[in-house]
């Protein structure tokens, strides 16, 4: 599986690189705090698929990622070859640029 890190994340952001970002947590969850993914919570991963890009890199995010891993793992097997999972996800976020933030 391939992965990214925040710090390579961030990179993305800040250099606005063409990518979509789908954050798999729970509606709750991503409504705490969120990094303006798209939210898809994962147990709707698979009905929802026709909204994630096939052009383009797409990242996939949760709190720790484990989620966003087995999400990874459920698109693949609908043939995406475009998928990174986010290594530490919300955590390792919060941990490396906002300490402040709030991860539920």
């Amino acid at each position: 599986m391939k992965e990214v890190t925040v710090q390579e994340l961030k990179q993305k952001m800040d250099n606005n690189e063409d990518f979509q970002l789908i954050d798999v947590r729970e509606t709750f969850e991503y409504e705490t705090s969120n990094l303006n993914g798209e939210n898809i919570p994962l147990g709707g991963i698979l009905i929802e698929a026709d909204k994630i890009s096939t052009e383009k890199p797409v990242i996939i995010q949760c709190r720790s990622g484990k989620r966003s891993a087995a999400a990874v793992m459920q698109l693949e097997q609908l043939g995406f070859t475009n998928l990174y999972n986010l290594k530490g996800g919300m955590l390792a976020w919060q941990e490396a640029f906002d300490p402040n933030m709030p991860v539920y």
